[in-house]
């Protein structure tokens, strides 16, 4: 009922705003080529003096970085026209929407210090505080998203954003999903809720970004279908996936957690000048809720050679009605003093304060050994950063290492050449020392199994980046060596039960990635290509990850019906090749390390059409419609089967107001 109000909200406020006249500005944007980003809309008053260029509507990251709101209708718009609203190469869905991913690209990670709460399952839709934009508007801005779902619910997105004044921005959005799924207990349902406001003083001597976030997801769990055959046979009873037998009938999920977070600039000096001081202090507060629910613990499974009763997970201490909960609370503060000089750069240096709980309601003693109810610590670090930006040389590198007794250390150093606007190079090399997940170190649940308390070493972690961009070809190599790795992985367990513990690699493991991506344009004809190409050196299989991913989209786009209309139609093929593919445990919200199902070896055929009418842009996909061309062994994870063909519809509407 909540995020319903929020919707309906969002869609008053925006069909409000929109209907009213305003006679000093009123903008027609019917006269406008829209399908460009340089294009610019049009005062109608009788002056017309006044004009809002896309390139007036800015989105800020937390690092300062800028772009400009961009309304064009291309291919990677439609990469981007998703769930996660970005484009998710190297992320393999599984069959519902709002589901978890599995992870095909293991360069996608992102390497941090400072210890999670874990749960990386859980996580993908849960908006990080780097990953908060802020705006500074002309006008006000409003977007609306809508796309259909699997089954019985909607995926619904609505923001806007508007300046009180050229200083001071304030924006407001809701991202609310539902859908049903066509498997048996596969429910969806999660909801982001972000607002953000930024501040600046009329000489910029004090800069704020703040923001708030309130984001819940909802799964239910069914841990995967039974019997393989039943999905791969194709037999038409099992078309209706609701007669495919599952592991859990009442299994769930729910994770939820609200951020405060805020980071101002003041500077010291009055005006600005060749040389200024500031003083920088950033707050992030946050807190997490996680819980797994399963009324009925043993499962019937159905066979012609006669049923069975299993426990997937084993042993329990309660015989129904699993309701296991971890809360987790961190705080991070870091203050700082900058000294910037025009010529030379920017000198930062700063201290943090890290501080966590994660915490359970209870203590457990399970074989002599005492599972604590909590994990918490304090964390103190001092660390510089340097950054110099001048014409077409972009740098930064910052170390951090720890004063207290945590064995923890940074260092991130990046270096981007801009030879002109379509031809740069960038380099990067990091060097971690960082503390394991909450989750590798304490977990507590219902299950006899699922119950550990370790003191795991730090993970080591060397990674080398660069990225070549020119007008031919986009490529990008990656090498990683990791030490003392922590990972999930299944133990020996009877038929038909799993049991999932942590571990740690001793030895060495090393990562190559070589990515190329290109568009190339004849006319009306498009033609875009990603492929990447991995290789891991390992004495066991414990980093697992596709040899060859790619992506091709082949199609045709113009205007139609003197430039009213612009249309866009293709199709896009997927494709990994096979491997021993992590698999996904609801119990720890997490995949696991297995290696005795291989998925894979299938293309993922797409045909769209999508159009843009002024600032509407309307999508039309069938998904995998080649799904009953090339056999039913398609899978996101073993026992997840990949989703099967559909047609789905949705728009992005942008208001300028």
């Amino acid at each position: 009922m909540f995020r319903t109000k929020i919707t309906f909200l969002f869609y008053f406020i925006s069909l409000f705003i929109y209907s009213q006249k305003r006679n000093e500005r009123v903008i027609d944007a019917s006269k406008v080529n829209l399908n460009s980003p340089e294009s610019s809309f049009q005062d109608t008053t009788e002056s017309k003096k006044n004009l809002a260029s896309l390139y007036q509507y800015k989105i800020i990251t937390i690092e300062r970085d800028t772009t400009h709101y961009d309304t064009s209708l291309t291919i990677q718009k439609e990469y981007k026209y998703n769930y996660l609203r970005k484009d998710i190469f190297g992320l393999q869905q599984f069959s519902n929407e709002g589901q978890t991913y599995n992870t095909l690209d293991f360069g996608i990670n992102q390497f941090n210090p400072y210890p999670e709460i874990g749960l990386n399952g859980k996580h993908f839709n849960f908006l990080k505080a780097n990953e908060i934009n802020y705006y500074h508007v002309p006008t006000p801005l409003t977007e609306l998203y809508f796309k259909t779902v699997m089954e019985q619910g909607q995926n619904l997105d609505a923001f806007i954003t508007l300046n009180t004044s050229e200083r001071l921005n304030f924006s407001l959005a809701y991202k609310g999903l539902r859908s049903l799924g066509k498997y048996i207990n596969q429910l969806s349902s999660t909801g982001n809720f972000r607002f953000t406001t930024n501040y600046q003083t009329k000489s910029n001597r004090y800069q704020l970004k703040a923001h708030f976030t309130a984001q819940d997801i909802f799964n239910g769990e069914n841990g995967g279908i039974v019997n393989l055959e039943d999905f791969e046979g194709g037999e038409a009873d099992f078309r209706n996936r609701v007669r495919v037998q599952v592991f859990l009938n009442d299994a769930e999920t729910l994770l939820k957690g609200n951020r405060y977070f805020y980071d101002h600039y003041f500077r010291v000096n009055k005006s600005d000048a060749q040389n200024n001081v500031y003083l920088h202090h950033q707050i992030n507060y946050e807190h997490k809720f996680f819980s797994y629910n399963q009324f009925t613990v043993p499962t019937t499974i159905i066979s012609d050679e006669g049923n069975r009763v299993i426990k997937r997970f084993g042993d329990s201490y309660v015989l129904s009605n699993i309701n296991d909960e971890a809360r987790y609370n961190r705080m991070f503060n870091k203050i700082g003093a900058l000294y910037e000089n025009k010529l030379l750069g920017e000198f930062q240096f700063y201290i943090e304060d890290f501080r966590f709980n994660y915490f359970y309601n209870r203590a457990i003693v399970q074989g002599g050994q005492l599972i604590p109810s909590n994990l918490s610590d304090e964390i103190q670090s001092v660390g510089g950063q340097y950054t110099y930006q001048k014409n077409k040389w972009n740098g930064k590198v910052a170390y951090t290492t720890s004063l207290t007794d945590q064995s923890l250390s940074s260092l991130d150093g990046k270096l981007i050449f801009n030879y002109n606007d379509r031809t740069s190079i960038d380099l990067r090399y990091q060097n971690l020392n960082r503390l394991p997940n909450h989750t590798f170190s304490l977990f507590q649940s219902s299950y006899v199994n699922y119950n550990w308390s370790n003191n795991f070493k730090n993970e080591k972690i060397n990674n080398i980046e660069s990225t070549l961009k020119t007008k031919w070809l986009d490529v990008a190599l990656q090498l990683t060596t990791l030490n003392d790795f922590l990972y999930f992985s299944q133990d020996e367990a009877p038929q038909d039960q799993l049991i999932v513990t942590p571990k740690q690699y001793d030895n060495t493991i090393n990562y190559l990635s070589i990515k190329a991506s290109k568009e190339l344009t004849f006319r009306k004809l498009g033609f875009d290509n990603t492929i990447l190409y991995q290789k891991v050196d390992q004495e066991n299989d414990v980093l697992n990850v596709p040899e060859l991913t790619l992506r091709s989209s082949l199609y045709i786009s113009g205007h139609f019906f003197k430039k009213a209309l612009f249309l866009q139609t293709g199709v896009t093929v997927n494709y990994f090749s096979k491997y021993y593919a992590n698999d996904y445990n609801p119990v720890l919200g997490d995949f696991y390390v297995q290696n005795t199902q291989e998925i894979g070896d299938f293309p993922m055929v797409d045909f769209f059409i999508n159009a843009k009418i002024k600032t509407a842009r309307i999508y039309l996909k069938a998904e995998h419609f080649n799904s009953a061309m090339t056999g039913f062994n398609y899978y996101s994870a073993p026992n997840n089967p990949y989703r099967d063909f559909m047609v789905r519809f949705g728009l992005e509407w942008n208001f300028f107001l």
